[in-house]
């Protein structure tokens, strides 16, 4: 199935969710080399990538919704994009929690770190989900996407 929103052609969802991911990644990495160094000026980056990569994955988010919701019932790619999507929105409001106890840019805590790294976490497995949505099922970019493909793990071969 193609995506039902496209962006010059492409799909929009794949497209754009590449700069939410790049930079609450990049936030991490800050993160890391502020833990290592202990310079300040780590913590103002980390804070402002993670609110870009906020407001890049809610941009992002909608256009997977749509797609998500011209996936037919009962099939694999519907559960798969649920899994994704909700993990997705966990991987968010981890963030979010993340950046707001970042408000007092001193120094915010340990618990700003650990949800950060929880974010990050939780998204290599959300964004492997995608991937088996797009690469293994089809979804968003083949009109004979097989919905019901088994898992890439797996070792069996689609349609």
């Amino acid at each position: 199935m193609q995506s039902r929103a496209k962006i010059l052609g492409h799909p929009a969802h794949s497209t754009l969710i590449v700069f939410p991911l790049g930079l609450l990644a990049t936030g991490v990495v800050f993160d890391i080399i502020y833990l290592m160094t202990d310079s300040p000026s780590f913590l103002t980056v980390a804070y402002w990538m993670i609110a870009a990569g906020i407001i890049g994955g809610l941009v992002a988010a909608p256009f997977g919704l749509i797609d998500w919701l011209a996936i037919p019932s009962h099939t694999r790619a519907k559960f798969i994009g649920l899994v994704h999507g909700v993990g997705n929105l966990i991987v968010l409001l981890l963030f979010i929690g993340s950046w707001w106890l970042r408000r007092n840019i001193d120094f915010p805590g340990a618990w700003a770190f650990v949800l950060s790294f929880a974010g990050l976490a939780l998204v290599l497995i959300t964004g492997w989900l995608g991937g088996e949505l797009v690469d293994r099922l089809g979804v968003g970019v083949d009109d004979d996407a097989d919905l019901n493909a088994p898992n890439s793990l797996s070792k069996r071969l689609t349609h």
